[in-house]
């Protein structure tokens, strides 16, 4: 995010989450800040960053959201379950995990009927792309995981255009396609977005090519939602509205340079559950050219690239 606009929204989410959230409050106590010290993002790395495993531990000491919701629990129109257990709520409101961007830049849109592939069962990877489809006005068919034989019936009977899943249950549905007869040009599905893994280039270059699926890949978190996704020159990944994301040192907590690896720390610009700091735990970087798209000024991230316990510090470079 750029800009005096965005640092309006900071300010104003921080004097939200200030007077609501007492956890941010704490936190930022303890660090020596009060509210005026953090006019923006540039000072928003003065905010000691919430680790994930942090989460589970005030979710319990201050159940259910370990004071960090900005609403009363009864205005929450879900509440999903991760491992851990960590307790994720969803807003009442329209698309609450930002999902439809990174589905309209991939090409789905009204007239697509698509099968949702994720578990729509505690986790809220189903509801993410179902509201996100449903925004675009796309019809979903909620398959869900497992059943590959019914899933190739129903969507080689409905004339599905688009599939939204992992990449690896993407590969084992067109296994089954081609073990029934069907093949590129007569299998229907035309666009697919995919998550929740890498997506290797040989197995993008399968779908694409062999199979004629235009793919693309998005990146986000159950805690925040979509964090990042990609345009159509798939060279990277367009930060995602109502966020701010930052590369920072996975130990010290600083903002790093683009180029250099680190943790993805996402400040979430959020009347609902205004996470501020909040260390995914995953790594990434920031791509240092701008996108030949055009379309979108954000940076960019390189995409997954490891856990942060994986990390290994060479020469003060976590690589």
């Amino acid at each position: 995010m750029e800009g005096a606009m965005d640092d309006v929204r900071i300010r104003e989410t921080l004097a939200l989450a200030w007077e609501r959230c007492p956890a941010l409050r704490t936190r930022m106590e303890e660090a020596g800040l009060a509210l005026e010290d953090i006019r923006g993002e540039e000072e928003l790395a003065r905010i000691p960053v919430l680790k994930k495993d942090q989460l589970g531990v005030l979710q319990t000491q201050a159940p259910p959201f370990g004071g960090l919701l900005a609403v009363d629990v009864k205005d929450l129109a879900r509440i999903f379950v991760s491992p851990g257990p960590i307790f994720d709520p969803q807003g009442a409101v329209p698309d609450y995990w930002r999902r439809a961007q990174a589905l309209e830049a991939a090409g789905f849109g009204p007239g697509d009927l698509v099968v949702n592939t994720f578990s729509y069962h505690l986790t809220p990877a189903g509801f993410m792309y179902d509201e996100g489809l449903r925004a675009l006005g796309a019809v979903v068919v909620p398959t869900g995981v497992g059943n590959r034989e019914l899933q190739v019936e129903i969507i080689t009977k409905l004339g599905i255009t688009g599939f939204v899943g992992t990449p690896s249950f993407l590969a084992a549905l067109l296994e089954v396609a081609r073990e029934k007869g069907w093949g590129p040009g007569s299998f229907p599905i035309r666009k697919a977005l995919v998550s929740a893994e890498p997506l290797p280039s040989s197995l993008r270059n399968m779908f694409q090519d062999e199979w004629e699926i235009d793919t693309y890949q998005c990146y986000g978190t159950a805690d925040v939602g979509t964090i990042g996704f990609e345009c159509s020159q798939k060279e990277g990944l367009h930060l995602a509205q109502d966020m701010v994301v930052q590369i920072c040192d996975p130990v010290t907590g600083e903002p790093l340079p683009p180029g250099q690896v680190g943790e993805v720390v996402v400040t979430l610009l959020s009347p609902v559950y205004p996470l501020i700091r909040f260390g995914t735990g995953d790594l990434s970087k920031f791509l240092e050219d701008s996108c030949p798209c055009g379309r979108w000024a954000s940076p960019r991230l390189a995409g997954f690239m490891g856990r942060v316990g994986d990390a290994v510090k060479v020469r003060g470079l976590f690589i």
